[in-house]
């Protein structure tokens, strides 16, 4: 019933917000009379303030047209490479003509994104993206609405979602490298576990950043939520049947309206001071300020509805029963053993001033996955860097990518010489390799104090509680000499 009255009420809203529209736009546009009027600036202001308080926010596009590699701008198409109900594999496919470019392009490493499927659409790891195109042949899971997925297509549980992401790991090739960010590490964990115990080829490298591998560290409010209610209470309180008109009619899902309550329940002053700021700047005129807001929210308020059976499962396998750290999971009749895998080397990423995910939460992975050498095992602490920070915006850009960068060049250099088994052999680059300094093994993170409240750049955290990993720094990156190649068009 709460699903329905909430899109009676988004009905009704949605004439007064296109109102207040037009009518700031009536007190803001050059050639208007109302522009000239006493005040109009600040009525404009107000209206679109109001305009963008009642608006309904759909799913925002990656927008990534073009990235530079070799300081050569390369075209980038979206191509999905499968489509599942749940979710759609996308492949973000470079082309260019430019040798040089393309010569390196083609020695690329392959990764997996696995977004998380928490609340936000995949789109908020755009930042992520767009970074790794510059050095990477880019993959990204893209998950669906469930309020779109007809009901007739049957229920998505958590062990769905580790089939997902075995499926893709295998049509992408064992060359893969797979980057898990918030909430999919726990699966992603699984799915190589499973691969690695069934004697499948498993992928080089394993990226995890901030997910909640062992939420009993260091446990958040948002931990401790999920902890201290019940299953009942959650199945009671927090969902829902997708009302009729929609698609997926019917389907029981936790909505996504009730994980925005959530988010910004967490940090309401924020919200406030910020929405008041953005009222400030259209006043003053700051264009700047105003488009960086706009961006911000218009990504923070799209949220996707979970399916019922996914979310209850991963509150009672990851914060309440912590099976995966117990060694009590089981995947289609296998127990889920990190213990298993061998060969694919691990980095744990966590953010220093993380309120979501405890500090050593995804560093917990380094204790489970005992048959990973230690030389191949490393921990990076993002100083200065929360939930959001570890993953996009200038300290992804300037601190977490060059680490992960580094990380996945090295095993893949490594592998290649190596020609392992079950591993394709890279073609002869055409770019001398560069000798990578060692990185450190990881350590124990000392403890660290948090602050009362996140930046708002740092205030799109999931729905449920994700934990973070931490490392050791990474060494400089190697220096790339311009290969030689014949001109021709070419994908990367």
């Amino acid at each position: 019933m709460l699903y329905q009255l909430y899109e009676t009420q988004r009905a009704l809203m949605a004439p007064f917000s296109e109102f207040a529209s037009a009518s700031a736009k009536l007190y803001s546009h050059p050639l208007s009379p109302f522009t000239h009027t006493p005040m109009a600036q600040r009525v404009a202001a107000g209206l679109d303030l109001m305009h963008r308080l009642a608006k309904e926010y759909e799913k925002p596009e990656f927008g990534i047209k073009t990235v530079k590699v070799d300081n050569v701008d390369v075209a980038v198409q979206e191509q999905v490479v499968i489509d599942k109900p749940f979710c759609r594999l996308i492949r973000f496919k470079r082309f260019t003509d430019d040798p040089t470019a393309l010569a390196d392009m083609k020695q690329h490493p392959l990764v997996l994104v696995v977004a998380p499927l928490s609340g936000h659409h995949s789109t908020l790891l755009r930042d992520t993206v767009r970074s790794l195109l510059q050095d990477h042949k880019v993959f990204i899971t893209d998950w669906t609405d469930a309020r779109m997925v007809p009901t007739e297509v049957g229920p998505f549980h958590l062990n769905d979602y580790v089939a997902y992401v075995q499926e893709f790991i295998r049509h992408i090739g064992p060359e893969v490298n797979v980057i898990s960010v918030c909430q999919p590490t726990v699966p992603v964990l699984a799915a190589v576990s499973l691969m690695a115990t069934h004697g499948e080829a498993t992928p080089r490298t394993m990226t995890m950043m901030g997910g909640p591998i062992d939420a009993r560290k260091s446990p958040t409010a948002v931990n401790n939520l999920a902890m201290n209610k019940s299953h009942s209470w959650f199945e009671n309180n927090v969902i829902y049947r997708v009302p009729p008109n929609f698609p997926g009619a019917g389907r029981r899902v936790y909505p996504g309206f009730l994980q925005h309550t959530g988010f910004v329940a967490m940090n309401p002053d924020r919200h406030l001071n910020s929405h008041y700021d953005y009222f400030l700047d259209l006043v003053r005129g700051d264009d700047d300020s105003v488009d960086s807001h706009r961006q911000f929210y218009d990504e923070y308020n799209a949220v996707l509805d979970m399916p019922a059976e996914y979310y209850l499962e991963t509150i009672k396998t990851v914060f309440q029963d912590f099976a995966l750290v117990n060694g009590t999971w089981v995947v289609k009749g296998t127990t889920v053993q990190p213990a298993d895998i061998s060969t694919t080397a691990l980095l744990t990423v966590e953010g220093e001033l993380d309120d979501i995910s405890g500090a050593g939460q995804t560093k917990a992975a380094h204790e489970l996955c005992t048959g990973i050498p230690k030389e191949r095992q490393f921990h990076y602490d993002v100083a200065g860097a929360g939930h959001y920070g570890i993953f996009s915006g200038r300290r992804w850009r300037e601190m977490v990518y060059p680490e992960v960068r580094r990380f996945i060049q090295r095993f893949n250099e490594d592998a290649n010489k190596l020609d392992l088994p079950g591993r394709k052999p890279a073609k002869p680059s055409a770019t001398p390799a560069a000798t990578p300094a060692a990185t450190k093994v990881a350590k124990p993170a000392a403890k660290r104090s948090r602050p009362a409240a996140v930046k708002p750049a740092e205030l799109a955290a999931p729905a449920q509680p994700a934990v973070q990993a931490s490392a050791q720094p990474a060494t400089k990156a190697p220096r790339k000499v311009p290969a030689k190649a014949t001109r021709k068009t070419a994908r990367g």
